[in-house]
């Protein structure tokens, strides 16, 4: 630390580095979201086929006033994702036979 180090201000040390003295003094301070994690827990176990978008509006009509990037955090961190389909060109792949062999020149 350039404080305690060279026994600089505080002031000269974040000039030094180019780092804004608002930066350096920032101290995190986490909302609690126990209580979103929960409804969402329950809204996504009854309605096992809605996603991110739908959960989201369902909450904004119950009242939370969460935004939609921090609603989808919350939904990505407690494993919500719903499955992905298969994609199309995979679906004809699963059920093809496989080729017959070949025995000679000029044979598709």
């Amino acid at each position: 630390m350039l404080l305690a180090e060279y026994r600089v201000s505080e002031r000269l040390a974040c000039a030094t580095v180019f780092l804004h003295r608002s930066v350096y003094r920032y101290l995190d301070q986490p909302r609690d979201d126990r209580a979103v994690r929960q409804r969402m827990k329950e809204i996504a176990e009854t309605r096992v086929r809605y996603g991110f978008n739908r959960i989201h509006i369902l909450l904004r009509r119950e009242g939370w006033r969460d935004n939609h990037k921090r609603t989808y955090r919350i939904y990505k961190e407690e494993g919500l994702n719903l499955r992905s389909k298969r994609p199309r060109r995979n679906k004809t792949a699963a059920h093809r036979q496989q080729r017959p062999l070949l025995t000679g020149p000029h044979q598709c």
